[in-house]
């Protein structure tokens, strides 16, 4: 059986609280619903002497509308987004993405703030210590050595695999944080970076708080992913995308992928391939091959690179399809 480490844990009552105490606490670390942190905490890829529970702050958790949009609180949990129908239709991504996350139990705990936040992924990084100490640690956690996945890499290739991401990224949403001296909002493309180390762009004393989504009238949305088990598991190839539709015309549209490089990011070109036309096999064709060919799979998770490639291409088809049908 695996044991978490030892550590202290705080219970700040104020989001301002809990990012002071990031501030004045060397290697302290957020918890959220600890599906993430604890596990790495008993793999010992994690080691903080001090963790920082947001669970005790109020008015974290639910979801409220309004004219400009939808705002969902840090603390609601990956069950309460899967399961809320008034999310189908121009939010349908986000459900269907929430729904796709790991077991039930995992999603009763699991929140949306700790999924933005999830840690990166690699064949090598996700062993127990007992296996890293036989084979050799990484760079991931140990800065004096070499990317086990690519020798050569002067850079962690550990992947992206946070499911509501692409989602959220393909629905345009923007991302509210506090920092011990104010509040501030970002857009959600912003807060992330090609590096499997260093892959968010917020503070270490930043507390993520909520995310936005502004009104989506007009538009549908879906999220499809490739997985080793189809009951649970995280991606190996993941697209979202959202239209906006009029009488059948593609007036807007955005398309988002994961699983394939550090970060989510967005696929302009094959958005671009979308506008101004209906979606006939062609068009949905040429969508398809430009999501192929922005995807640079890395050769650190199930699957060989060249199959997620070819998965994108296929989910992009379907998904497009999907939405074609379900209008």
């Amino acid at each position: 059986m695996l044991r978490l480490p030892r550590f202290e844990l705080l219970s700040p009552r104020t989001v301002r609280d809990a990012a002071a105490m990031l501030r004045d606490s060397p290697g302290s670390m957020l918890v959220a619903g600890g599906t993430d942190l604890f596990p790495k905490m008993k793999r010992r890829q994690q080691q903080p002497p001090i963790v920082i529970s947001l669970g005790r702050i109020p008015d974290l958790r639910g979801v409220a509308r309004a004219d400009d949009g939808l705002h969902i609180r840090a603390m609601t949990t990956l069950t309460a987004l899967a399961s809320d129908a008034s999310l189908d239709g121009p939010y349908r991504a986000l459900r269907e993405a929430a729904a796709s996350i790991s077991t039930p139990q995992l999603r009763n705990a699991g929140t949306i703030g700790g999924n933005l936040c999830l840690d990166t992924r690699c064949n090598w990084y996700d062993q127990s210590l007992f296996w890293r100490q036989a084979m050799g640690y990484c760079m991931k956690t140990h800065a004096d050595v070499v990317c086990r996945v690519a020798t050569s890499s002067p850079r962690c290739l550990a992947t992206a695999s946070a499911d509501t991401v692409p989602a959220l990224l393909a629905l345009d949403a923007r991302v509210h944080v506090t920092g011990p001296d104010g509040d501030r909002e970002i857009a959600l493309a912003d807060m992330y970076r090609e590096d499997g180390i260093h892959y968010m762009t917020l503070a270490r004393h930043d507390v993520v708080t909520g995310v936005s989504v502004p009104d989506r009238a007009g538009w549908v949305s879906t999220y499809v992913k490739l997985r080793d088990r189809l009951a649970f598991d995280f991606p190996i190839a993941g697209v979202a995308i959202a239209l906006k539709l009029n009488g059948g015309v593609v007036e807007d549209a955005r398309i988002a992928v994961t699983g394939l490089g550090s970060r989510a990011s967005l696929v302009p070109a094959a958005a671009e391939s979308l506008t101004g036309k209906t979606l006939d096999e062609a068009t949905v064709s040429a969508a398809a091959a430009a999501t192929q060919r922005a995807s640079r799979p890395m050769d650190n998770t199930a699957g060989t690179m060249a199959a997620r490639r070819i998965t994108v291409k296929v989910m992009t088809e379907r998904a497009l399809r999907q939405l074609t049908s379900n209008n």
